[in-house]
């Protein structure tokens, strides 16, 4: 446990020092903290109590709870080369929210062509309590968009700051980029259908007035709220092939735990609401990895989906970013 414990300290520092603010973890994860704190408790009153309570959480909730990180101490039996520590004077801040959300929404679309059934949708979707009650002041509830006959539907997890603002899916950094790869396929954005499994941004806390700084993953709960939306939009749209972008959203299409890394599955066909399923990275993964390698991982998987769509496939195509 000591070891284990030290482990986890840095990673969190590591995610720290990469600008990332909070962490989601499970009930389950919660309850197994509380138990080791307790049992330390019972040994040294010195110990700090988990579960301190938010000052402020928008949204649709039941309860709220949070996790405050703090570094852990060799256990009483460990013998510690290391001098003991001063007690630190420094407040520590809440890490972790939790929300409890109300069961997800069951989607009726009504008959008729495809627009009035995604009209429908969208309408559905932006007049959501929870959806509604989970966007900050002056934000936006998103859903997918694109053309309803697309062939290719590409998905994400969340939306993140540009998106919120806008209303749409993949409109910063990482959407340029996306919008760039599918240029690249001989097809324009307007072309494939683009959503995320998310309806909205997932909150950190933040200082009163101020804007919230950085993205955290959804947790699972909250994208099996969203899940039944993004469902309707596959059958509103029909595609023939659906790309998870990333290692979250993949996670929420084959299940929380079914893969410990995303390259043991990438490249790979998999199945999500009866349609071929090919995951691969997410855009951003060639922001913070520039080089041709990374950029050719993803290419190929794009290739093996244009090829199960039967595009076109260039000689030219086929060769871009190998290694020289």
């Amino acid at each position: 446990m000591y070891h284990a414990l030290h482990a986890l300290t840095d990673e969190l520092r590591r995610l720290k020092a990469a600008g990332m603010k909070t962490v989601a973890v499970s009930e389950e994860s919660i309850a197994t903290l509380r138990r080791v704190v307790e049992a330390r408790a019972a040994n040294n009153s010195e110990v700090p109590r988990l579960g301190a309570p938010v000052r402020e959480v928008t949204g649709q909730v039941t309860e709220v709870r949070t996790v405050t990180i703090l570094q852990p101490e060799a256990p009483p039996e460990a013998a510690s080369p290391l001098p003991a520590r001063a007690p630190s004077t420094k407040a520590a801040t809440p890490a972790v929210v939790v929300a409890t959300l109300p069961n997800a929404p069951k989607v009726n679309l009504p008959t008729g062509d495809k627009k009035t059934r995604w009209a429908a949708l969208l309408d559905a979707v932006v007049n959501d309590v929870t959806c509604r009650g989970s966007v900050r002041v002056g934000k936006k509830v998103v859903l997918g968009v694109g053309s309803l006959d697309a062939k290719i539907m590409f998905v994400g997890e969340a939306p993140g700051a540009e998106e919120e603002i806008r209303g749409e899916p993949f409109v910063g950094p990482a959407g340029q980029l996306l919008t760039k790869m599918i240029q690249a396929m001989g097809l324009q954005r307007s072309d494939v259908y683009i959503g995320n499994i998310m309806n909205w941004r997932p909150q950190v806390p933040t200082v009163e007035g101020q804007e919230q700084v950085g993205n955290r993953p959804p947790t699972e709960e909250e994208m099996r709220y969203c899940l039944p939306y993004l469902q309707a939009q596959i059958e509103v749209v029909n595609p023939d092939v659906l790309v998870a972008l990333g290692s979250t959203a993949a996670q929420g299409l084959l299940g929380f735990g079914s893969f410990k890394a995303l390259g043991e599955i990438r490249g790979k066909w998999h199945e999500f609401a009866a349609k071929p399923l090919m995951v691969t990275y997410h855009p951003s993964y060639i922001l913070r990895n520039q080089s041709n390698r990374s950029k050719r991982m993803i290419w190929e998987d794009l290739l093996k989906v244009m090829e199960r769509i039967m595009l076109p496939v260039s000689d030219k195509q086929r060769s871009f970013f190998s290694e020289k």
